[in-house]
């Protein structure tokens, strides 16, 4: 694997030598931050050895590096899935490769559901906390303990001291920022309202099929601070007969822009 990421590693730095000091996932609806930064270098992900390829609307599928904030990033505009076919693996390798580039800080992004009923749609989470109901983990399979160690711990996986600094960034902002656990399911059918309704009773505040692959394998391989932030494109509290479809959560996400940009801005300058 360290050779796989290698790889990738020296085809960027034959394109550019920029090191980024922060890595920016971005999900679902959310890719026009990437439009922000001074671009130093802007990658197909087709052109990068190892790195799978986007195939859900709403995700560019490039890697655009840059300066935002005074800070140096790399931004993945869009992500990959597990429901495309990919193994968690594949998913989870561009990940490692940002870190081996130079990231040691993560904000990742996603467009979920809100189970919470206090949420509205609209809003944006902080991740807390995540649970796993994907079947699966990337880690499984033989460790590369030169990557990281074999079974890291993942109490505390996003650091505190960044969700307090969000809560505190949407406060100042007028943004609805809430704080609250992920849960994260392998799509790429919805939910049913059972299934709402039981994940709600494990204690999951919002629910998507993303992000957990990609912040077990960042605490895995030695990212020093992770904050996950959640955009509420639809409610699924499962008590509703409302459908929901990837052209409605695109189109949510769309219209809290303005607050998601603003607080991905503030985190960026604080860290």
């Amino acid at each position: 694997m360290k050779v796989l990421i290698q790889n990738a590693v020296n085809h960027i730095r034959k394109l550019t030598d920029f090191s980024p000091q922060i890595a920016v996932v971005l999900g679902s609806g959310l890719g026009a931050f990437a439009d922000q930064i001074t671009m130093e270098a802007s990658i197909d992900y087709s052109e990068i050895p190892g790195f799978p390829v986007s195939t859900v609307k709403g995700h560019k599928g490039r890697l655009v590096l840059g300066n935002y904030g005074g800070r140096k990033i790399a931004v993945m505009q869009g992500r990959f899935h597990y429901y495309e076919g990919y193994s968690l693996s594949e998913v989870i390798f561009p990940i490692r490769v940002l870190r081996f580039l130079g990231a040691s800080d993560l904000l990742i992004t996603n467009a979920s559901g809100g189970l919470n009923r206090n949420y509205r749609v609209g809003d944006l989470m902080v991740m807390s906390d995540h649970i796993n109901m994907m079947g699966d983990n990337p880690l499984r399979g033989k460790n590369d303990d030169s990557i990281g160690t074999r079974f890291p711990p993942m109490q505390g996986a996003y650091t505190n001291d960044l969700i307090n600094k969000a809560i505190e960034i949407g406060r100042k902002i007028g943004a609805p920022v809430q704080k609250g656990v992920y849960v994260a399911v392998p799509g790429p059918s919805y939910e049913t309202a059972a299934e709402l309704r039981a994940l709600r009773l494990l204690g999951a505040d919002a629910v998507g099929m993303s992000t957990v692959p990609e912040v077990i394998a960042a605490n895995h391989c030695g990212y020093k601070r992770i904050a996950g932030i959640s955009c509420i494109t639809d409610m699924a509290t499962g008590e509703g007969a409302e459908d929901v479809n990837h052209e409605m959560v695109v189109a949510a996400a769309a219209q809290a822009q303005p607050a998601f940009l603003g607080l991905i801005r503030g985190l960026i300058e604080y860290l």
